[in-house]
């Protein structure tokens, strides 16, 4: 029986990791944080979140009228690219250097462009359009092909190097 205090709600989980994102890019920003391990969870999520997403959720929600598929390609579309700035910061060797604060900015552009889109047109639309009991079944699919990655280690730079190439 799951923990009344987790969500179970896809909408509700994809939002909670996306506002810990949020506190990982503030932690990542921090000089007071250890940086490089708030990178390496968050290399972790983003890349094992967008998998899940792309595995579970999105070809799911393709098959409501009123969600866009064309929104939901474009998501695939900003994956990609949130996955290339990643990879670009996962390179960078001096933690809090300029190179590493000009990468890391990008990475917060491209993966927050993603997130206010996606919050706003597909979820949005998944609230709406989706019921509960469904978007229930999601999440505990999207939990557990998240999960799965995570434990594979999936946001290490030589996993990101080969997802960017392919």
């Amino acid at each position: 029986m799951p923990d009344k205090t987790t969500p179970t709600d896809v909408v509700e989980l994809i939002l909670d990791d996306h506002r810990r994102m949020e506190d990982l890019f503030r932690q990542m920003r921090s000089v007071e944080a250890e940086r490089a391990d708030a990178l390496r969870e968050f290399a972790d999520l983003l890349i094992a979140h967008a998998h899940a997403e792309e595995a579970e959720v999105y070809p799911a929600l393709r098959r409501y009228r009123d969600i866009d598929d064309d929104e939901v390609e474009h998501g695939v579309e900003e994956h990609e690219d949130g996955n290339k700035a990643l990879l670009a910061l996962l390179e960078v060797n001096d933690v809090g250097s300029d190179s590493w604060d000009e990468k890391l900015e990008k990475l917060v552009e491209a993966v927050s462009h993603h997130t206010d889109e996606e919050e706003r047109t597909i979820l949005n639309g998944a609230r709406e359009n989706v019921a509960m009991e469904r978007r229930e079944e999601l999440g505990t699919a999207f939990t557990k092909e998240r999960d799965k990655h995570i434990k594979a280690g999936c946001g290490s730079i030589d996993s990101v190097r080969r997802l960017v190439k392919a």
